[in-house]
């Protein structure tokens, strides 16, 4: 090999380094702590461009960081993950300029549409500090100035706490859809957009692709022309089909008159079953024992509380009186027993914390949903006439359960009851015992 052919192959090889090379930031001087600033955007926000076919840019203060995953129209690159195009469907492109970003896109701008380009929280530079808030461009191709508004706070209904990043969504008459991300606090604020009706709808981005599966909760609210704050909007998981047992092991007992159900999705929270809609056999016969409602776990606790807790007093009722039988008995045989030692300690009040009052209830500063919205579980829970007994197996049948989505369906499930564990024999304490009778060492003796 000559010596200009191995000149040319190292410079090639050389350009070719050059060109894989990442951006880092040069050597030397005070670390740089802050993060990326946005100084500019083309065009401005809230301007109406006729006939508008550029590029969107969004330019700041120094290099940013374009990622290790390249935007290729898939949703999976660095800079398409942080970039929100509406009322577009499909993934914008997106092109990287060193200290700015353009967007436009896959197809082209179309004429008398509002446009909304929303950079979300994330953007790094070369130093790996990151822009911990987000930016909004938005414009229209033709006709009025967008002005609507929409406010609101995402909560899960089944947690029952507010949804960090969660997937707002505004649907126009015209079905665009108009996206962006709700804060680590739930809370989101989408606008301006075209005027008009809106239905909007919140979803809990399981998966973190900007998109609304089909396994996402989410729920929507109708808002009127001139937009506001529609509050909280509970999410909650849906399926298009009736609900199911959740397994061949979904049916489990709760006590000697209680079944519980466990199913594929919640309950709606407000679903009423009498005893005509359930029926309790034992099997192999199918001889009946009888059930007078199936309520949701929530409303069941309230409804049979006191009923409970009657029963629960009367079986601790009669305990006591039990023990009592059995320490007068053994009265006699126990008296020479320090009792002292055996009666329980005194009961010894708390020292308060400090700065709070003894008895005083602490006030609750935690930021919850203001709601009162009943839980939403996917337990249904039934109430038999009859007691359930060890060792026996049941099927339950109910009829008409709805899901807090909407759909209706039968159940059928079958539960297996363990045996009854056996009374354990207490024995007998050794004090109270007859003391034992000597043996008579004079029987069979020689007389002398």
């Amino acid at each position: 090999m000559s010596g200009l052919t191995r000149t040319g192959l190292a410079l090639g090889v050389a350009v070719l380094g050059l060109g894989c090379a990442r951006m880092a930031p040069p050597p030397g001087g005070p670390p740089d702590r802050s993060p990326p600033q946005l100084v500019a955007t083309f065009p401005e926000s809230v301007v109406v461009l006729d006939g508008f076919d550029e590029w969107v840019r969004l330019e700041f203060n120094e290099v940013i960081d374009e990622g290790g995953q390249p935007n290729f129209g898939l949703g999976t690159g660095e800079l398409e993950r942080l970039v929100l195009l509406s009322p577009d469907t499909l993934v914008p492109r997106i092109r990287w300029r060193r200290n700015a970003i353009d967007v436009r896109p896959r197809g082209d701008w179309q004429p008398n549409t509002t446009y909304r380009i929303e950079l979300a929280p994330g953007l790094r530079d070369l130093r790996g500090n990151v822009l911990s808030t987000g930016a909004v461009v938005t414009f229209a191709t033709g006709g009025e100035l967008p002005i609507t508004m929409v406010s609101g706070r995402a909560v899960d209904w089944v947690a029952r706490r507010f949804v960090s990043e969660a997937l707002v969504e505004a649907i126009t008459a015209d079905s665009l859809v108009y996206r962006t991300l709700a804060d680590s606090s739930g809370r989101f604020r989408l606008g301006p957009l075209p005027a008009g009706e809106l239905l909007v709808r919140v979803a809990r981005d399981e998966n973190r692709n900007r998109r609304r599966d089909g396994r996402d909760p989410w729920d929507t609210v109708r808002v009127a022309v001139g937009g506001g704050d529609v509050g909280e909007v509970w999410v909650f998981a849906r399926d298009t089909l009736p609900p199911r047992p959740s397994g061949a092991t979904a049916a489990a007992r709760v006590d000697s008159f209680t079944i519980a159900i466990s199913l594929t999705q919640p309950v709606d929270p407000a679903l009423r079953l009498g005893g005509d809609s359930v029926r309790v056999v034992m099997l192999p016969d199918s001889s009946s024992i009888g059930a007078i409602s199936a309520f949701p776990e929530a409303w069941h606790d309230s409804t049979y509380k006191a009923v409970d807790e009657a029963r629960r007093a009367a079986a601790a009722a009669a305990a006591a009186a039990a023990d009592s039988v059995r320490a007068d008995s053994a009265a006699v045989d126990s008296a020479a027993v320090d009792t002292a030692a055996a009666r329980p300690p005194a009961r010894v009040a708390a020292p308060a914390r400090p700065g709070r009052t003894p008895g005083a209830v602490e006030a609750d500063t935690t930021d919850r949903p203001t709601a009162n919205r009943p839980p939403l579980s996917s337990r249904l829970l039934i109430r038999s006439t009859g007691a359930l007994r060890g060792g026996t197996r049941y099927r339950i049948t109910v009829l008409g359960v709805r899901a807090a989505g909407g759909a209706v369906g039968d159940i059928t499930v079958v539960l297996e009851m363990p045996e009854d564990p056996k009374p354990v024999a207490t024995p007998a304490r050794a004090d109270s015992l007859p003391p034992p009778t000597p043996p008579d060492t004079t029987t069979g003796q020689p007389r002398r």
